[in-house]
């Protein structure tokens, strides 16, 4: 039995997906990354993003795109860039924290543009190949509005988003 071919659209989100966690592997918040005990979190959970690689609970990956206070926002994104685009694509994040605008502020504030070429191009490439997807899968996991919120926030436009 041959599976169906998958749509060039999810070809490209997958690829997308994997060169994320290619390209960001090993990356890990700076070591003298702090954050408030009683505002984020506990002292382990802040030991977690200076581990490479290791996956986070949902609501950990959430509080730590959401919260704005990190030292090295860049460094911070970068640790969990892979794991939250995944969970964004399959809707696990819209499922219980629907605030695509903040995600995508987070993506802003980590200034993944001034990146170096390979883990910039790489963002990019996630959010074009995730809108592609959105805008030819019938039904897609995450409405194309929210995902519209998160890439116009995360590039600072929407003229290329509504140009697609």
């Amino acid at each position: 039995m041959t599976l169906p071919d998958l749509p060039a659209a999810r070809r490209r989100l997958d690829s997308a997906l994997d060169d994320l966690t290619v390209v960001f592997r090993g990356m890990t918040a700076h070591p003298d990354e702090y954050n408030c005990d009683c505002h984020w979190g506990s002292a382990e959970e802040l030991a977690r993003l200076k581990v490479a690689d290791l996956e986070l609970d949902l609501d950990l990956l959430h509080r730590t795109w959401q919260a704005p206070d990190w030292t090295d926002k860049a460094a911070v994104l970068r640790r969990i860039l892979p794991q939250l685009a995944s969970t964004l694509v399959t809707g696990r994040v819209a499922e219980t924290y629907s605030d695509m605008e903040t995600i995508g502020r987070a993506f802003a504030f980590g200034a993944w543009r001034e990146w170096p070429a390979g883990q910039s191009a790489a963002v990019e490439e996630f959010l074009g190949a995730w809108w592609s997807h959105t805008l030819t899968d019938p039904d897609p996991v995450v409405p194309a509005h929210d995902v519209l919120v998160l890439v116009t926030e995360a590039t600072g436009t929407v003229r290329p988003w509504l140009d697609a």
